[in-house]
């Protein structure tokens, strides 16, 4: 039995969040991280078959894209 897992957040681009966890066929989404979080707990106990099956320990890891535009210097840093 595991004793942890671990779910990747990330924002969707339509709104709201959408879980993925790390080994498992398991995803789901919420509008905010309260109902996330829920729904995260209602796909443990649907994609395990017994409550004692499911790990005590459950990470979320929240991931925020970023994107940096970065224009080389053609001059550069050289002096």
């Amino acid at each position: 039995m595991m004793n942890e897992i671990i779910f990747l957040i990330e924002d969707d681009p339509e709104g709201g969040y959408n879980a993925q966890a790390l080994g498992y066929s398991i995803f789901t989404q919420g509008e905010t991280v309260e109902e996330l979080k829920a729904n995260i707990v209602d796909a443990l106990r649907c994609h395990f078959d017994e409550i004692s099956d499911i790990p005590r320990i459950v990470r979320l890891h929240f991931v925020k894209e970023e994107i940096l535009n970065y224009v080389s210097d053609t001059e550069g840093c050289l002096a």
